[in-house]
C-alpha cells in the first residue's frame, strides 16, 4: 500500500475557465500515448523528493497498517523540530512567523519534509515546487529582518495547493494526460492575492480525473489513500488536499467545489471546510476539467483542521480586495456578525433519495439534542424539493453531451474512467433547451429561498455525506452536497468530535431504503472497517453568507463541547 512514483491504480471536481491549450500530449515532437505521458508525470513527481526526504525503506509502515497518520510521530524519522512545527494550527504559525519566534524558511522545510513523506503514503500530491517555496520563504525572513514588519496576515505561511490552481512554469493536469507537459503560463488571481498575504505555495494536490469524480482517483497519477485508514477513499475532487491536511504535511489548504468537492474530501477525513458562494473568492485563472461550464459555479476554497484557520483563510483573501483581480468577485468586505442568542436551524434527518448510514444519522441526532439543550431552536425541514435540485445538477453537469472531457481524452487516447460514465454516453443539449434548463434552475432557487425565509431559518442542518466514508471505488450520491451548488449557498462541513463504533452504529431494524443507491450503500457498509473514523456534518446558510455560517458553525461547535 505504500506509494510510488511508479504506482497507479487502474479500478475504477472542477474549476473555472483556464488559460492552457490543450498542447501537452507531445515530448521533443513525439507524440505520447495516455500511459507513457502517466508514467513520465509519475516518474518526475518522484524524482522531485529530495533524496533526504524520501523515507527510507527500513522505515516505511507495512501495507497492512491501515492508519499512518501517527506514523510521522512514531517513525524516528523527523526531528523533534519538524514535529513541533508541523503539529501547530495555520493561526499558531502565523503569530510565530509575525512575531518572528519562528523563520519561514525552517518552517517551508519542514511541511516540505512532511508534504514528501505524506505522497509517499497516501499519493496525494500532484506537484512540487519546493526550490520556489524555500526562496518564498527566505525572501519573507529577509524582509522581516529588514523591516521588522511581517508582510501581510498570512506572513510566511505554507500553503497547498489543489491541482487545477494555476501556478507560473507548474502543470495542472487536472487528473488527464494530454496536460503533461503544460505548464501554466501565469499564476491564478487566488495564487496572486495569497502570495500578497504573504504565503509560500510549496506542492500541489491530486484530483480525479477533470475534477468530477467523488474520489480523487485518475490515470495520471493514480489513486489518493485516506491516511485514518488507507483503503478508504479521502473523498474528491480536493481529496489530495484532505489527504495532506490530515498527514498534517500542510497546516491550510485550497481546493474548490463545484458539487461537493470541497465539502466531500472535508467530511472523508474529518476536517473542516468553507464552500464559498461565488463571487466571494477569485476563480479567474484556474484550470478546468470542463472550461465554459457556468451554470453551476466552481468556487475555491479553504480546507484546515480547525474552523478558526479557515476563518483565518477567509479574512485574509477578502481582505486582499480580490475584486479588483478578478471580476467575477464581488466588492464584499468581511463583515463582522452578530448572532442571536437563539439559532432557529432546520434539520434535514434524510434527503429523500438516500439515509444516512447509522453512525451519521447518530451524530445528527446528537448534534440536535445538543443544540436543543444549549436553548436553540430546532425545526424540520421538508426534503420533498431535494431530489429536484440533485437531477438538475447533474443535467448542467452533462448537458455538453461529455464532449469538452472527451475533447481532451482523445488526444492521447485516454479512455473513460467508469466512474464518468454518464458523461461518456450524454446527449448535448441545444441552447433553447440549455436555457430552458436554466429557467428550470432559476424557479428551484426562487422556490427553496421563498421556503427559507418563509421558515425564518437562520440555518439547515444536514449529512455532508450518506456515510463517514467509504471502501475505494465505491462512492455514491453527491446529493447532499450538490443542491447547494445549484442554490450557490454558503455552507461547512465540520467534524462533530464522534467516531464510528463498530456495534453501535447499525442499521434500524425498521430501516427500508429509499432508492435502488440507498440499498447499495446500506448493503456495502462496513461498520468494522469505518470503526474510529470520524462523522461529519454540513451546516448551510444562504448565498453570500459566509461570514455567518462560519460564525454559526462555531455555535454549533460550542453546543457540542456542552
Amino acid at each position: 500500500m505504500t506509494v510510488s512514483g511508479d504506482s497507479i491504480i487502474t479500478n475504477g471536481a472542477n474549476g473555472t475557465n483556464g488559460v492552457n491549450g490543450v498542447n501537452g500530449a507531445k515530448t521533443n515532437g513525439v507524440k505520447l500515448s495516455w500511459e507513457e505521458l502517466g508514467a513520465k508525470k509519475r516518474s518526475e513527481l518522484l524524482a522531485s523528493i529530495p533524496p533526504e526526504w524520501r523515507i527510507p525503506e527500513s522505515l516505511l509502515p507495512p501495507d497492512s497498517q491501515d492508519d499512518v497518520t501517527t506514523w510521522p510521530e512514531t517513525s524516528g524519522w523527523f526531528t523533534r523540530a519538524e514535529l513541533d512545527m508541523t503539529s501547530l494550527t495555520a493561526s499558531e504559525l502565523v503569530s510565530k512567523l509575525s512575531s518572528g519566534a519562528l523563520k519561514s524558511e525552517d518552517v517551508t522545510r519542514a511541511f516540505c519534509k512532511r508534504a514528501a513523506a505524506a505522497h509517499q503514503l497516501t499519493n496525494c500530491l500532484s506537484e512540487t515546487c519546493f526550490d520556489r517555496a524555500i526562496a518564498m520563504a527566505r525572501a519573507r525572513d529577509e524582509h522581516f529582518a529588514e523591516t521588522g514588519r511581517p508582510i501581510g496576515p498570512l506572513h510566511g505561511l505554507p500553503i497547498s495547493l489543489k491541482d487545477n490552481i494555476n501556478v507560473k512554469s507548474v502543470d495542472s493536469t487536472v487528473g488527464m494526460a494530454t496536460h503533461v507537459g503544460d505548464p501554466a503560463r501565469a499564476d491564478a488571481t487566488l495564487v496572486e492575492v495569497l502570495e500578497a498575504a504573504g504565503a509560500v505555495f510549496y506542492v500541489k494536490t491530486n484530483v480525479p480525473t477533470a475534477m468530477m469524480i467523488a474520489e480523487s482517483v485518475n490515470n495520471v497519477f493514480g489513486r489518493t489513500l485516506n491516511p485514518r485508514n488507507r483503503r478508504t477513499t479521502s473523498g474528491g475532487s480536493s481529496g489530495g488536499e484532505s489527504a495532506l491536511i490530515v498527514m498534517k504535511g500542510s497546516p491550510i489548504g485550497v481546493g474548490s467545489d463545484i458539487g461537493g468537492s470541497l465539502r466531500i474530501p472535508a467530511a472523508c477525513t474529518g476536517i473542516f471546510t468553507l464552500r464559498p458562494s461565488l463571487g466571494r473568492f477569485p476563480v479567474r485563472n484556474c484550470r478546468s476539467g470542463m472550461p465554459g461550464q457556468e451554470a453551476v459555479p466552481s468556487v475555491n476554497g479553504p480546507l484546515a483542521p480547525t474552523l478558526e484557520d479557515v476563518t483565518l483563510y477567509s479574512k485574509s483573501v477578502i481582505g486582499g480586495q480580490p475584486w479588483l483581480r478578478d471580476p467575477k468577485c464581488l466588492p464584499i468586505p468581511w463583515r463582522d456578525v452578530e448572532l442571536p442568542q437563539k439559532l432557529r436551524i432546520g434539520v434535514m434527518w434524510h434527503d429523500g433519495v438516500v439515509q444516512p448510514t447509522a453512525p451519521v444519522a447518530r451524530a445528527l441526532k446528537h448534534t440536535v439534542a445538543k443544540l436543543k439543550a444549549a436553548g436553540h431552536e430546532v425545526v424540520e425541514w421538508e426534503n420533498f424539493d431535494q431530489a429536484e435540485g440533485a437531477r438538475l445538477l447533474q443535467r448542467m453537469f452533462v448537458a455538453d453531451g461529455g464532449l469538452t472531457i472527451k475533447s481532451q481524452l482523445d488526444p492521447t487516447g485516454e479512455p473513460w474512467r467508469s466512474e464518468m460514465y454518464p458523461y461518456s454516453v450524454a446527449r448535448e443539449l441545444g441552447t433553447a433547451e440549455m436555457w430552458r434548463l436554466h429557467l428550470e434552475r432559476t424557479d428551484f432557487q426562487n422556490r427553496y429561498l421563498d421556503r427559507w425565509n418563509k421558515a425564518g431559518l437562520d440555518a439547515l442542518l444536514l449529512p455532508t455525506i450518506p456515510f463517514n466514508t467509504v471502501r475505494h471505488g465505491t462512492f455514491k450520491h453527491v446529493g447532499y452536497t450538490g443542491v447547494y451548488n445549484v442554490l450557490d449557498y454558503s455552507a461547512v462541513s465540520f467534524p462533530t468530535g464522534l467516531n464510528v463504533i463498530d456495534g453501535v452504529d447499525v442499521d434500524e431494524p425498521d430501516y427500508a431504503p429509499l432508492s435502488n443507491d440507498c440499498k447499495d450503500i446500506h448493503a456495502t457498509y462496513e461498520p468494522d472497517l469505518m470503526h474510529g473514523l470520524p462523522i461529519s456534518l454540513q451546516l448551510v446558510a444562504r448565498r453570500l453568507e459566509e461570514e455567518k455560517v462560519l460564525a454559526m458553525t462555531g455555535v454549533v461547535l460550542k453546543a457540542l463541547s456542552g
